[in-house]
C-alpha cells in the first residue's frame, strides 16, 4: 500500500469491513447487557479522569510489549482508578484485537472503549458485542455525513462515542454531529508526528464552541507525566487518554492513580 498513514489504513479497513460483513451476513446483533456508562464515568471522575489505554505496538515507535496480558493489565488499570479503559484492536500496526476488547470488558466493571479506525456500522456492531461501552471515530477518517451517521448508530446501540478532532476544521464537524467526548490528538495521523502545543491551543477554542453544552474534552497522546496532565487540564480537559506511558511503567496501578491526582 501507498500513501499517508491514514490512506493506508482506510485501504486496510475496507478490507477488513469487506470480510467482516461477509461473515456476518444474515446474523443478528447479539448485543451484551448492562455495560457501564462510558460518558458518566468520565464526568464523575475525581480529579482527572483517566483513558487508560491496552497498547501493544505502534506506527511511531515500533513494538512496545508483545506479550501484554490485556485482561490482566486492564485490572491493574482499573485498580489504580481508570475512568475507562481503550483498547487497540486494529492488529496489523497495533497488535490489538476483538479479543482483547472482549476479554477486558469482562474483566473489569469500568467501561471499555474500541479503538480502530471506523468507517462502517458493522464495526460498532462488533464492538457491541464485545461490551464495549464506546468506539473511537476519527473526524479525518470518515466524511462528515458518514460520522455522524457512524455516531447515531453507536447511540442506537447503547453506545458513546469519542470523537476524535486534530484542528479547528474537524472540531466544526464534531460539534456539527453533537459530539458529547471530543477528544483532541496531539499525533498528526497523516505523518505520526506529535504536537502536544496543538492539543494546548485546541482547548480553549473547543471549550469556547461547547459553552452551552455538557462535553467533555479528552487529551490524546503525549502524555507522559504529571505536568503534561495539569497543562491539559490548563487547557479546559476534564480527561486524558494515555497508552504507551502506562504499558511502560513499572507500576500501570500507581502510574494512574498519580495522573488521576495530578489535578486537585
Amino acid at each position: 500500500m501507498t500513501g499517508s498513514f491514514l490512506e493506508r489504513m482506510r485501504e486496510l479497513k475496507l478490507r477488513e469491513v469487506e470480510a467482516a460483513r461477509a461473515g456476518r451476513q444474515g446474523r443478528a446483533l447479539s448485543a451484551v447487557g448492562g455495560r457501564p456508562d462510558f460518558y458518566a464515568h468520565l464526568r464523575g471522575a475525581e480529579g482527572m479522569a483517566v483513558i487508560a489505554e491496552i497498547k501493544r505496538s505502534s506506527p511511531s515507535v515500533g513494538v512496545i510489549e508483545a506479550g501484554l496480558d490485556a485482561p490482566a493489565q486492564a485490572r491493574l488499570y482499573a485498580a489504580g482508578g481508570a475512568a475507562a479503559i481503550s483498547v487497540l484492536t486494529e492488529g496489523e500496526y497495533f497488535g490489538g484485537s476483538v479479543g482483547d476488547l472482549a476479554a477486558v470488558s469482562a474483566a473489569v466493571s469500568v467501561p471499555t472503549m474500541r479503538k480502530d479506525f471506523i468507517l462502517d456500522e458493522v464495526q460498532i456492531d462488533i464492538a457491541v458485542e464485545a461490551g464495549a461501552s464506546a468506539v473511537l471515530l476519527i473526524v479525518a477518517f470518515v466524511a462528515p455525513e458518514v460520522l455522524g451517521a457512524l455516531l447515531a448508530h453507536a447511540r442506537g446501540c447503547g453506545l458513546e462515542a469519542l470523537v476524535e478532532i486534530h484542528d479547528e476544521a474537524e472540531a466544526e464537524v464534531a460539534v456539527g454531529v453533537g459530539a458529547r467526548i471530543i477528544g483532541v490528538n496531539a499525533r498528526n495521523l497523516k505523518t505520526l508526528a506529535v504536537d502536544r502545543g496543538a492539543v494546548l491551543r485546541m482547548g480553549p477554542v473547543l471549550s469556547r464552541r461547547t459553552a452551552d453544552r455538557e462535553v467533555i474534552l479528552v487529551a490524546e497522546s503525549g502524555i507522559s507525566d504529571l505536568e503534561h496532565v495539569r497543562e491539559a487540564h490548563a487547557a479546559g480537559y476534564r480527561a486524558v487518554l494515555v497508552g504507551e506511558a502506562l504499558v511502560r511503567h513499572g507500576d500501570p496501578s500507581g502510574r494512574v492513580r498519580a495522573l488521576a491526582g495530578a489535578v486537585g
